[in-house]
């Protein structure tokens, strides 16, 4: 499945499977999100039914990098079993993970 990524005011919407082969291009549009001064910024998940540790990884550089720059950064709407995986990894606080 392609991955289809969409910026807009401070909120990345993400839609496909994210894995290593495309793991990049996500922290591409998040990196550009974080440049733009936006002083939020908000990663829509709900039409990623899967993500491995790359895209996770990705995931808490990139809220790393939001805290450096005092943007608030979240995780919102997850699929259930994304929300599990990323619970289960214990980065649900660090991306602050919330579900509306």
């Amino acid at each position: 499945m392609s991955l289809s990524i969409t910026a807009k005011s401070g909120v990345v919407s993400v839609a496909g499977e994210v894995d290593v082969s495309n793991a990049d291009q996500l922290r591409s549009a998040l990196d550009a999100q974080l440049e733009s001064g936006s002083a939020e910024l908000s990663v829509d998940l709900a039409q990623v039914p899967y993500i491995d540790s790359t895209g996770i990884g990705v995931l808490v550089g990139a809220a790393h990098r939001a805290a450096e720059k005092n943007v608030r950064f979240e995780v919102v709407r997850p699929q259930k079993n994304v929300e599990r995986v990323l619970g289960l990894l214990g980065v649900s606080a660090d991306l602050n993970v919330r579900e509306a």
